[in-house]
């Protein structure tokens, strides 16, 4: 047990590594320096081998080697993992030039945007990338210049618009304030003419009048009252033809004046004083 913890091991003076077959792990790779890393798959890809279907983020254990090659002083790294249904190798690696990355082997990418014969951006080269973006700038420039254009044209022809609406609105006030000025007008000779004839027509009935209650002497007639004459008394029937006279009842001595009853004899007459209020 007290060797468990031993920190130093004895070599004898005869030892000799170079005899020893084993070659150290940190001294058996050749070659490019490969690292283990975990990640996701970064596109969604068919197995060759198999034909499973590796979605998109997909985590794995993967191992990761640094290539000599590189784009623009941006180093190039290739990554190896295997398929989860047959264990089929599968390697990609990074493609700085097209910010994405390439399929090599052991699978197959379900969609490769640089290789749509449409999009010719992916297939330039750099003075043509130059080229492109200068081009694209300038369209830009060019269409906020247009779009200044056509807000300033819009703004005017909104200016024209006020200010055909507002001669309009005048139009229409001076219209009905010379309408109205007319119809008052009209008014004020239509009650000058009712007023006139009201009192024509009054001084002619007072004529009219006057010379009707005349007569041909000149004296004025006097109303005459006209007193109602009774009626002459009728010739006395005989008996026989005379109906039957009805005999009335008297009548009656009812009246319908309210008559006031007498008071009760109250808590007086029995001799309790009623106690004054104290409020």
């Amino acid at each position: 047990m007290s060797e468990r913890k031993v920190l130093t091991k004895y070599y004898p003076p005869d030892f000799d590594p170079s005899a020893i077959g084993r070659t150290p792990k940190h001294l058996r790779q050749k070659g490019p320096k490969v690292i283990t890393v975990r990640l996701m798959a970064p596109f969604s890809m068919k197995c060759t081998n198999c034909g499973e279907y590796i979605y998109k983020g997909r985590k794995f254990n993967a191992r990761k080697q640094n290539l000599e090659e590189k784009y623009l002083s941006i180093p190039i790294y290739r990554f190896f993992i295997r398929c989860t249904r047959c264990s089929g190798e599968i390697t990609f690696r990074t493609d700085p030039k097209n910010m994405d990355y390439e399929c090599e082997k052991g699978a197959k990418r379900n969609f490769e945007p640089w290789r749509d014969a449409k999009d010719e951006k992916y297939n330039e080269t750099q003075e043509e990338t130059l080229d492109r973006l200068e081009r694209e700038e300038n369209e830009e420039a060019e269409q906020l210049e247009r779009d200044k254009m056509a807000e300033l044209e819009e703004k005017m022809q909104d200016s024209k618009r006020e200010m055909a609406i507002a001669d309009a609105l005048d139009e229409i006030r001076t219209r009905n304030a010379r309408i109205q000025r007319n119809e008052s007008k009209g008014e004020e000779v239509a009650l000058d003419f009712v007023r006139l004839g009201t009192a024509g027509s009054g001084e002619e009935d007072e004529e009219a009048a006057r010379k009707a209650f005349l007569t041909a002497s000149g004296e004025r007639v006097k109303r005459l009252v006209v007193e109602e004459e009774e009626e002459p008394l009728s010739a006395p029937q005989p008996e026989a033809s005379k109906p039957a006279s009805i005999a009335m009842p008297p009548p009656s001595t009812t009246s319908f004046a309210r008559v006031k009853k007498p008071k009760k004899a109250g808590v007086t007459s029995l001799g309790i004083k009623k106690k004054p209020s104290l409020v």
